[in-house]
């Protein structure tokens, strides 16, 4: 079932479905913005394809017939609406995404829930390591949390993304194609894992990011002298992969991020 302005809020009312704020749902109702972010998905034949919080089927619509699609929502009301309209030709999982294995998926595809997109994405990141494409939905502002490498938005989950891959962005939203309509504009973008990438090492480098982030005021030589509880050891690593003392982690970019990993596996 197509979903769209005119419709939205008569099946909204007739599931007895209405937006969850605690779920973060906000529908979105343009079917040709949906049909592009499916679209960008490049779903080949008989691929498994997740999607992450279906809601009412603004995607769904159009991911049936492309694929084997499995849809995970948290929400019952929206797993029961689902199964009325699509019965066989998808496949239901009423859970929360974080529980399920994500690793049987060829493509990933979903709408996340702004309340918790930082750690949806960090679990698709880290769980998700045979999907050959994810295309994902978040506010603009979280996105620039993910891609930006320097600065205040800059943080571990980015250090992932950028040693895991590559996002590029697609498209930007203003809150009139939802409903209800989100205080802020959302971002549409894809990622892709890099078949060259050392991905313990990668998973590695974003545990120790997240160490040394915890602290981010704090200059990256006091956040290592914490993690080792060895001043000396700090010193000699920051001289090794040539960080000065006193840069703070949001000034060290990822790949020396992933240098500091591989020298401390030999300290």
């Amino acid at each position: 079932m197509e979903i769209n302005r005119s419709n939205i809020m008569e099946i909204i009312n007739k599931s007895n479905a209405h937006p969850d704020k605690d779920y973060g749902q906000n529908f979105l109702v343009d079917p040709e913005v949906s049909k592009a972010i499916v679209d960008a998905l490049e779903i080949e034949e008989n691929e498994k394809v997740l999607e992450v919080g279906p809601g009412l089927g603004s995607l769904t619509h159009f991911l049936v017939g492309k694929g084997d699609i499995t849809v995970c929502d948290i929400d019952s009301r929206m797993i029961d609406f689902l199964k009325i309209i699509y019965q066989k030709e998808v496949n239901y999982i009423l859970n929360d995404v974080r529980k399920i294995d994500a690793s049987i998926y060829d493509k990933i595809i979903g709408n996340l829930p702004y309340n918790i997109t930082s750690e949806l994405v960090s679990f698709l990141l880290l769980n998700a390591r045979n999907a050959k494409k994810m295309v994902l939905m978040c506010q603009q502002e979280a996105f620039n949390h993910f891609f930006d490498v320097s600065g205040k938005e800059y943080g571990p989950i980015s250090v992932l993304l950028h040693l895991l891959g590559g996002a590029k962005r697609i498209m930007t939203l203003k809150p009139g194609y939802f409903q209800p309509a989100p205080k802020c504009n959302s971002l549409v973008f894809t990622f892709s894992y890099n078949p060259s990438t050392d991905y313990e090492s990668a998973v590695g480098t974003y545990k120790l990011a997240k160490s040394l982030f915890l602290n981010r005021r704090k200059t990256i030589y006091n956040n290592l002298k914490n993690y080792f509880k060895d001043g000396d050891k700090a010193s000699k690593l920051l001289t090794e992969v040539g960080i000065k003392p006193n840069k703070r982690p949001e000034e060290i970019p990822p790949l020396l991020f992933l240098k500091m990993y591989k020298n401390i596996k030999v300290l």
